[in-house]
């Protein structure tokens, strides 16, 4: 069962297990992380689950899709390299004990 750790803008770390092939958005809705809406649900389409992926873990979680990448082009406020939708990060064990920061307009 991988763990996440979602990180607000004061450095507050939220530690959360998941289950395997769960998404990362799922995971931070189900346990309440604040920030983390997913309002679509998971068809990226919506942007509210915006997170930034520590450095570390950027290759185990690969590139954006196309999709993905409009989206974060043209929907959140703050791109950066480690800018990913959290329901298109699907968890494994290979990802246990990744770091998702929380950008500050969504919390």
């Amino acid at each position: 069962m991988p763990k996440v750790v979602y990180v607000d803008t004061a450095g507050v770390e939220r530690v959360v297990d998941a289950a395997v092939g769960e998404s990362a958005m799922s995971a931070a809705v189900r346990n309440g992380i604040p920030g983390i809406i997913g309002e679509c649900g998971g068809n990226v389409s919506c942007g509210t689950c915006h997170v930034w992926v520590r450095e570390e873990f950027r290759a185990g979680v690969g590139a954006p899709g196309d999709m993905e990448d409009d989206l974060l082009d043209l929907g959140v406020d703050d791109r950066r390299a480690g800018s990913r939708l959290a329901c298109q990060i699907p968890l494994t064990t290979e990802l246990d004990g990744i770091v998702l920061d929380v950008p500050p307009e969504q919390v």
